[in-house]
């Protein structure tokens, strides 16, 4: 029996299980890399009451104050509601000037802590002039293939054209997960680009703390801010989702919770991106206005239009927009996200009828980098390509794909500057993947009603039959006899059509009596509909995210940077060593 007790306990601490009572909690957290001198927020929490007396913090073996070079402010007591959490310190807006690793350790009482951190410094001079990031949300190699083979062509196993995105050397697989999962979306996959700190799922330029309030967590300063504070150059963010979502978001803002789109509308104006298009518009209107989501009376659109930015509403006013020399546009083209490209240039479905004259985001990104280029500095410019993702969700493969291609002509776009403009740095990538693949094709032509014995796999796919007679770069219909097979390996119950959804984008699963997430009905009766089972929990709505890494592709100055297996965060040590941003610039 002894010797079973002491095999237990021995197990028990080899596991964590006991010391995981008393360990403290500190941000940033361990392997954390910081660039030198970016503000950011250090916290620790304590999981039980302590005194302020018992508490110490040495940095590389020196009491913290001689390093870090402020005080903490000791907090006795965090709560969630009527709940005490425990004691906590916080530091805000702490630098770090020189380079290194840096051992942070703490402890009170029984409770202790080591944590790393990789502080670095970057070259005097930068690289480029200019960064054009390009996000496909939820880009997958799939969507790729897919949008090759149905804009170009495909005849005898070779493609009868190229993307855009394929002359751009592919540099490197990115890893996308969060701090609390292996799995990920876009708040936290675009933080860890935009600040070079990873993080929890939902969080936005900070690290997730305890405390309820979304609003306080530790702060990591973003690309935006750094590129505000350490140089002149402007900044761009163009999107197809709410310029309040995660993804653009992330650029400037700092938020536990994604959801906070009122206030991330604050953080907008608060850093003014110089160019700044998309939907959203209705996180902008103050809440006596019909269609506003804001709870208060701020008036956002006077206040961008006071800080000196030129307002379009429309395609047509954007292409005015662009012709002024204030060097500030803000474009909001609808009041949620915009719609798709298959939906807003050839369906006319969706909410087209409401917003009529909706740019695409070819047109945004012109007009953006028209704009941007008009300071002799330089620039940071983000574009997104949100329905990608939106459209992947709802297993609507038919319009993420040509969203893809449009996504690709804004590459070709940004490589075509970046011709003119060699001091350029252009990324392509995407925040996370999706568990989409091209099974083959789907031949109407084959006998018979069982839509599911017209799926070619192997040698019965064949080559789909698109067509671009009018060499817009997009095939003339997506209905086509023959056309790819895409399927997703997750998702809700849901009928499978073998078809495009012509009508409206896709509504796979709707809720029951019980809250349960079912297959739509409305699909049911379609002619050789399938009725496929879902593999995740009854209360997901759509098809999720894949942990798979992602393709990061790069040309231009500082591309060199791009290797191999980077993090996310990685990604953001390159993007500040190509401005120099860790090197003294402004006064």
């Amino acid at each position: 029996m002894r010797m079973l007790l002491a095999a237990f306990a021995a197990t028990t601490i080899l596991s964590g299980g006991v010391q995981a009572a008393h360990a403290a909690n500190v941000f940033p957290l361990d392997r954390a890399t910081i660039l030198t001198g970016s503000p950011f927020d250090f916290k620790v929490e304590f999981s039980s009451v302590v005194k302020p007396e018992d508490v110490k913090i040495t940095v590389n073996g020196q009491d913290y104050k001689s390093v870090f070079g402020k005080d903490v402010e000791f907090v006795a007591e965090e709560k969630n509601k009527d709940k005490v959490l425990g004691s906590a310190v916080v530091l805000r807006a702490l630098t770090i000037a020189n380079a290194g690793d840096y051992k942070v350790e703490v402890s009170a009482g029984p409770e202790t802590k080591s944590v790393t951190w990789n502080v670095y410094g970057t070259t005097a001079q930068p690289k480029a002039k200019n960064v054009i990031f390009l996000i496909g949300d939820g880009l997958s190699v799939a969507h790729r293939t897919a949008a090759r083979i149905m804009a170009k062509g495909m005849t005898e196993g070779k493609a009868n054209g190229r993307l855009a995105m394929d002359d751009i050397p592919p540099a490197a697989f990115i890893g996308t997960s969060a701090t609390d999962a292996v799995a990920t979306d876009s708040a936290n996959t675009m933080s860890a680009y935009m600040t070079g700190h990873k993080t929890a799922v939902n969080a936005i330029g900070v690290y997730a703390d305890r405390t309820p309030d979304s609003l306080d967590d530790p702060k990591v300063e973003t690309y935006a801010e750094a590129v505000r504070r350490q140089t002149k150059k402007s900044i761009g963010i163009v999107t197809t989702a709410e310029v309040q979502d995660a993804t653009p978001a992330a650029v400037v803002a700092h938020t536990r919770k994604r959801g906070d789109k009122a206030e991330i509308n604050g953080m907008l104006f608060d850093v003014k991106p110089d160019v700044l298009l998309g939907g959203g518009s209705a996180y902008f209107l103050p809440q006596a206005t019909p269609g506003s989501k804001r709870k208060d009376d701020k008036d956002y659109i006077a206040l961008f239009k006071d800080a000196g930015y030129m307002l379009a509403t429309s395609k047509a006013e954007l292409a005015t927009a662009s012709g002024t020399n204030t060097g500030k546009i803000l474009g909001l083209f609808h009041t949620g996200n915009m719609d798709t490209t298959l939906d807003r240039e050839f369906l006319k479905k969706g909410t087209t009828a409401k917003f009529p004259d909706q740019p695409g985001l070819v047109d945004m990104t012109k007009v953006a980098l028209d704009t941007l280029s008009k300071n002799p500095d330089g620039f940071f410019l983000m574009v997104e390509a949100a329905n990608i993702d939106k459209m992947s969700h709802p297993l609507d493969w038919d319009r993420a794909v040509v969203d893809t291609i449009e996504f690709d002509k804004a590459i070709a776009a940004a490589r075509e500057f970046a011709d003119k403009n060699p001091d350029t740095l252009i990324v392509v990538t995407g925040d996370h993947t999706h568990g989409v693949s091209i099974i083959g094709t789907v031949n109407d032509e084959k006998p018979g009603d069982d839509m599911r014995e017209k799926v070619g796999t192997y040698a019965e796919a064949g080559f789909p039959n698109y067509t671009d007679e009018n060499k817009d770069g997009y095939p003339d219909k997506v209905d086509v006899t023959k056309r790819l097979f895409l399927n997703a390996n997750n998702g809700p119950d849901h009928y499978e059509t073998f078809r495009p959804k012509l009508d409206n984008p896709f509504v796979p699963a709707i809720q029951n009596e019980k809250k349960e997430y079912v297959a739509n009905e409305a699909y049911k009766d379609i002619p050789g509909a399938v009725l496929v089972t879902g593999i995740i929990p009854k209360s997901g709505d759509s098809g999720v995210h894949a942990v798979d890494d992602v393709v990061l592709q790069a040309a231009g100055p500082g591309s060199e940077g791009f290797r191999g297996y980077m993090e996310q965060s990685d990604v953001y040590k390159v993007l500040a060593e190509t401005f120099a941003l860790g090197a003294k610039q402004t006064n």
